[in-house]
């Protein structure tokens, strides 16, 4: 999707997630520079989402992330989002929640 991404790991639960997020947006940005992916200068929001699945989850996890971009045809990400804040009672102040893209634009 233009506007996030969903990474779906097995999880060392003793490494501390701030530290995985860390990781993962160094890294990434540093390929994408190297590899030109971008006329833009790219960077990272500051802010992420973790939520944790059980083991007889992972199949309709992994349906759900193959089926993105239909899926948010019908509900945008911000929606989706705020939703899933709400349905699983995580307490939050709009202020912190990471900015949301209302209209992203692809440059080919």
């Amino acid at each position: 999707m233009p506007d996030h991404i969903h990474i779906f790991i097995g999880y060392y639960i003793n490494e501390p997630i701030p530290d995985l997020v860390e990781e993962i947006k160094t890294s990434s940005n540093a390929w994408i520079k190297t590899n030109h992916l971008t006329r833009f200068k790219f960077e990272w929001q500051k802010g992420y989402g973790a939520f944790t699945y059980s083991h007889s989850q992972i199949d309709a996890v992994v349906k759900y992330i193959l089926n993105q971009e239909r899926h948010h045809q019908h509900q945008s990400f911000k929606v989706e989002y705020l939703e899933m804040l709400r349905k699983n009672e995580i307490a939050f102040k709009n202020e912190y929640v990471f900015d949301f893209f209302d209209e992203v634009v692809m440059w080919e």
